[in-house]
């Protein structure tokens, strides 16, 4: 820089003279090859190369703006930017190596040319993902410099009272320019994501194929990031995107990516679909590896199947549950992905069987399940909700439905919410009922202290009754009209919250150890509806469709036609709803679809003809999907030989393989 080295190099790149031009292209272009390779320079040395870039780009931006080389060194200054944040490096120690004035003239060229594209990919032609890029990484710096100025005044008023502004009249016009830019950009995104509608109601399967609109998320996120400096610019930006939900749930399935920040699309559900939300909240798990020399093992015996699961899941490193897991049970041939979602299947059956006082179950619903207060007549039970919060997470990620749920006040403590009276409803229905009659209760009767009751509760501890006080002095202070309601939420909050706080922190702890960020614990399920968990751990709650069945099973040995298939489909169209699970989680490990229905499954499923004889029974290998029988010779023989299998104390286990 001393020398004038970088306006060397370009005025021997702007000469006519043969041989000058390639001659400073090669240097510059070497240049900036060095200052971006980390096994050549460190990253402490990046910083040292951006002001040279910087000068490389004033200089081409004055002499050649519409060069390749100009928009070459642009982009490395961008990356050079991008990798100093990235370090160890503090902004504030390198943030006078570019200043504001220098980074504004990038993003305003780089903003029209996105216009431009975006304007374009109307017409499928989109933004370049390098420009994209370029931009957001130029807008950090000066969206930070503004905050460094003005931060105490943040979100900016709108319009600006420019007498707010006197100790720093540099920077007004650059805060006033990126509102606007943000505001005619909403405007335009706004414009391509109704595009977007278009082509979903108009297209046959309702997919999105066209690659121009791939950068429309990380644009978005931009905007967000702008949007929160500005006084009502975060819910205008959030009120479009609510206006195109359809657009924007497409966009995020289909373009969506793992190595994405994608933690802004969900903080607003009203923007997403369940579908939408389910991918974003999968990305928080780890990639489910299938290297088996980084798969934690398990070998267990299915009359110790939660002593011994417990053993191989709670005792392990988290780490080691990231990389997949092999399962199998001992004295049985079977190993693979079907016997790993039986395990899944069975174990979560057992932890969450009343019989072992580690969860209760809802009385309304069965399927539903909170932690049992009494849990503690184990002394290792806090390390058994540890366990269970690892194997719901693992469940979650390997994408294979358990068949147990969790209830609301459960829920609603993962995700760090409060609990109201009507939470409680399925959990303790006579709770419900008498808080609700003590708050509807006449005023003249509950003052007349016709109920007899203070503030205290009681509670059955290992056989005992026990008074416990739902607060300081509770004994004495009786409950009347002007304190009911503090009464019951404190009676609540006793019940659901109090007296189960340990194991919901020691399951929510386990569930983070499955996360690839454990600080995301809460996140994951604010991130959720009730609901949403209920069809990613239960699956489909709709009866099995068996034309839906039909569509998705091939045949192997055996013609759609032949007497053995139709009679089968006879076989199963006479089944009870739950015989027919009992079929399906014979076949598959499956015993609830997934809410897509069968075209959820991993594969198709496959009938095969085997040349055993007719006196056997079907047998199946699920994990391929695979239900094997022989020739049978009569309806009658199919009939009977399924009535065997598809009782549930068989259809669990009996002829996989």
């Amino acid at each position: 820089m001393s020398s004038s080295a970088p306006a060397a190099l370009v005025m021997l790149y702007m000469s006519a003279k043969e041989g000058n031009k390639e001659c400073a292209e090669s240097s510059i272009k070497h240049f900036l090859k060095v200052s971006k390779t980390d096994n050549i320079l460190s990253k402490s040395l990046h910083s040292q190369c951006a002001p040279i870039v910087l000068e490389f780009c004033k200089l081409l931006r004055k002499f050649a703006p519409e060069d390749n080389l100009y928009s070459m060194c642009r982009s490395s200054l961008a990356s050079l930017l991008e990798s100093i944040g990235h370090s160890r490096v503090k902004y504030e120690e390198i943030k006078g190596l570019v200043v504001m004035q220098d980074i504004v003239p990038f993003v305003k060229e780089l903003a029209l040319k996105l216009s431009t594209d975006l304007t374009g990919s109307m017409l499928n032609v989109g933004p370049l993902e390098s420009n994209v890029r370029d931009f957001t990484v130029f807008l950090l710096p000066l969206r930070k410099a503004i905050l460094d100025q003005v931060g105490y005044m943040c979100p900016i008023p709108v319009p600006f009272a420019k007498t707010g502004y006197n100790n720093i009249p540099v920077f007004l016009e650059e805060i006033e320019y990126l509102h606007t830019l943000l505001s005619n950009m909403l405007i335009l995104m706004d414009k391509c994501l109704s595009k977007v509608e278009d082509r979903l109601r108009n297209s046959r399967d309702n997919t999105l194929s066209c690659s121009a609109w791939s950068q429309y998320l990380i644009i978005l996120k931009e905007l967000y990031n702008i949007a929160q400096l500005y006084q009502g610019a975060e819910e205008r930006f959030w009120s479009i995107l609510r206006i195109r939900k359809s657009a924007m749930c497409a966009l995020i399935v289909r373009y969506a990516k793992r190595s994405d920040d994608n933690l802004w699309l969900l903080e607003h559900m009203d923007v997403t679909n369940f579908e939408s939300r389910r991918l974003l909240v999968m990305m928080m798990f780890p990639d489910v590896r299938e290297d088996y020399e980084e798969l934690h093992e398990m070998l267990i015996d299915r009359s110790q199947l939660l002593a011994e699961s417990f053993e191989y899941v709670v005792r392990a490193e988290r780490e080691s549950l990231h990389g997949g897991l092999f399962m199998e049970f001992k004295n049985e041939e079977a190993t693979g992905p079907g016997v790993l979602r039986e395990w899944f299947f069975l174990v979560c059956q057992a932890i969450f069987n009343p019989q072992n006082a580690l969860f209760v179950a809802c009385p309304n619903d069965r399927r539903r399940f909170y932690p049992n207060p009494a849990s503690k007549v184990d002394p290792l039970h806090l390390e058994y909700f540890t366990f269970a919060g690892r194997v719901i997470a693992l469940a979650l990620m390997h994408r294979v439905q358990v068949g147990v749920v969790l209830d609301r006040v459960f829920f609603l403590q993962l995700s760090g919410r409060d609990i109201s009276l009507e939470d409680i409803r399925d959990a303790d229905p006579r709770l419900y009922t008498s808080c609700k009659q003590i708050l509807e209760m006449n005023t003249e009767d509950i003052d007349s202290d016709a109920l007899g009751l203070t503030f205290v509760r009681e509670v059955d501890e290992l056989g005992s009754r026990k008074v416990v006080e739902l607060c300081s002095n509770g004994k004495s202070i009786v409950v009347n009209s002007k304190n009911r309601e503090e009464y019951v939420n404190l009676l609540i909050r006793h019940r659901f919250v109090t007296s189960i706080s340990e194991q919901i922190s020691h399951f929510a702890q386990g569930f983070a150890d499955i996360l690839d960020n454990t600080m995301l614990k809460k996140l994951f399920f604010q991130s959720l509806e009730l609901e949403d968990l209920d069809l990613m751990l239960f699956g489909s709650e709709s009866a099995i469709s068996i034309e839906d069945w039909k569509a998705h099973t091939d045949y192997n040995g055996y013609k759609e036609n032949d007497p053995q298939i139709l009679w089968f489909w006879k076989v199963v169209e006479r089944m009870s709803p739950e015989q027919r699970r009992t079929l399906l989680f014979f076949w598959t490990s499956v015993k609830h679809l997934p809410v897509e229905g069968f075209c959820g499954l991993a594969s198709r499923l496959y009938i095969y003809k085997t040349t055993e004889s007719i006196d056997r029974l079907p047998s199946s290998h699920t994990c391929f999907y695979r239900l094997c029988f022989p020739v049978y010779p009569s309806l009658k023989v199919m009939r009977d030989r399924f009535r065997i299998i598809t009782q549930e104390h068989v259809g669990c286990s009996f002829g996989t393989w």
